[in-house]
């Protein structure tokens, strides 16, 4: 074995012993509020934790990935110099998908900026998942047995803080694809030694029946999919409010933090809606969860696992961190892998963080308003800037508009680029109200298009809303 290799094989397994340290195996909930003692940490505890593994977490990285590697090189920064979270932040700029895509992009097809390299594979590959963005090169990423059961604890923890308890089976209607957020929900299920009722490749009718059948408590789905097969009962003479379906656990689009898209859902189920939020590159399990007092409040909001991540906001021009609680875009430092403990990775979802105690008796961070507008998605139209969520909150606004609806950016020939927001409705004089509740919230003027109700197509996992078409250069 090399000398590197050596050193490899050595901070791996440093590494994994701060994994294992502060791993719980739990199969039941420490007791009827918490899954995990974790859960109630002090500010103080958290913070501690945090630190010794971002002290150990560091010489894994710059032994074990070739692009951690050289940037430590590049930036002239030791490992050593990183061992805390100020250590971090002040030395560590944020590593952007930019950077991803483009090591992924000279080293396909895995890139290096994993952890998992062939012999870890070999050895106790787990699962191949894919980043689900919807710009530039998918960054592909390998996880291990290993990493497996972490990812149980965390979801299982998101879960049980939703409101998920023993009796509730779950009806699941995203299907096994390359994203990680079924799998997560599966595994965490399989944990709490929940009953799970499989519904993938079925049509909205079909998963209905399912409903009617076997009755299942929770339905696990995107918030498109909710409102869309909610339409599709309410279609064949089915009631959603007065289904089995007491809990909605959704993910992959944001919705709790729309307040439209929340109250629809759960006026259209008569169930209560929780969040179940990660990312592929540095949240691949769940990294913001619903806890019960999460509506509660003038804000929603979500809680964040601050034992196995680091979470913080920074200016979206800058990339310097913000001030606390003020609003920006989000980073996140997993401490929770062997395959991908990826360090300041910029997520890009907007938040503001709370460091405040909640009334659920949680010391976590909370991201106030949960996760809306990723930097990514932001339009640039004629100037004016705006985010999709934001056209969202507008058409969700006005009275009797469907579910889907779709922003179609394009250029006329006279070189004005220009938007059309189409919407369904059986009403073709609401394109005005539409227009009017865009305008008060993205200050840009648009076209509206009325279609149809139910003309638009439903999607089972991420919805695409927007079609940008103008002309580039």
């Amino acid at each position: 074995m090399t000398l590197r290799g050596s050193r490899a094989e050595k901070t791996r397994n440093e590494w994994k012993a701060v994994l294992e340290k502060f791993h719980e195996d739990r199969d039941t909930a420490l007791d009827g509020e918490y899954w995990s003692e974790k859960d109630t940490w002090s500010r103080d505890r958290i913070r501690a934790v945090q630190n010794e593994k971002i002290a150990v977490l560091t010489p894994f990285l710059y032994e074990n990935s070739r692009f951690y590697r050289e940037r430590f090189d590049r930036l002239g920064v030791a490992p050593t110099d990183i061992n805390s979270v100020e250590t971090m932040i002040a030395n560590w700029p944020v590593v952007t998908k930019e950077e991803m895509m483009a090591d992924a992009t000279a080293n396909p097809p895995y890139g290096t900026y994993s952890t998992c390299g062939e012999s870890e594979w070999d050895d106790r590959g787990w699962m191949l998942f894919s980043s689900s963005g919807s710009t530039g090169v998918p960054r592909v990423f390998r996880y291990t047995h290993f990493d497996r059961k972490y990812w149980e604890q965390a979801n299982a923890r998101a879960l049980y803080s939703g409101g998920l308890r023993k009796g509730d089976s779950a009806f699941r209607t995203v299907g096994f694809g390359p994203h990680v957020f079924a799998w997560g929900v599966q595994y965490a299920l399989a944990k709490m030694g929940l009953p799970t009722i499989p519904g993938g490749g079925m049509d909205g009718m079909a998963r209905a029946r399912i409903i009617q059948r076997f009755k299942p408590r929770v339905l696990v789905c995107t918030p498109s999919y909710a409102l869309y097969l909610a339409r599709t009962m309410q279609e064949m003479g089915i009631d959603p409010t007065t289904s089995s379906v007491k809990w909605i656990v959704q993910g992959g689009e944001p919705f709790s933090g729309i307040a439209g898209t929340l109250k629809r859902t759960q006026d259209l189920w008569g169930a209560t809606s929780v969040e179940f939020y990660g990312c592929t590159e540095a949240s691949p399990h769940c990294g913001g969860y619903s806890c019960p007092e999460y509506q509660e409040g003038e804000e929603t909001f979500i809680h964040l696992m601050e034992d196995i991540q680091v979470w913080e906001t920074v200016d979206p021009e800058t990339l310097e961190p913000t001030r606390p609680g003020e609003r920006g875009i989000s980073v996140c430092t997993n401490l929770n892998s062997e395959s991908s403990p990826q360090l300041r990775f910029l997520v890009g979802d907007y938040t503001r963080l709370s460091y405040e105690p909640c009334a659920c008796g949680r010391h976590h961070v909370r991201a106030m308003g949960c996760m809306t507008g990723r930097a990514d998605d932001l339009i640039n139209l004629r100037g004016v800037k705006f985010f999709p969520v934001q056209i969202e909150e507008a058409v969700r606004a006005v009275a009797g508009t469907g579910d889907e609806f779709q922003i179609r950016l394009s250029t006329q020939p006279d070189g004005l680029d220009t938007m059309t927001v189409v919407v369904e409705h059986r009403e073709i004089s609401s394109a005005a109200q539409v227009a009017t509740e865009i305008h008060s919230r993205c200050e840009v003027r648009c076209k509206v298009e009325v279609v149809s109700p139910n003309t638009l197509p439903k999607a089972e996992m991420k919805a695409k809303r927007v079609f940008d078409e103008r002309h580039k250069g």
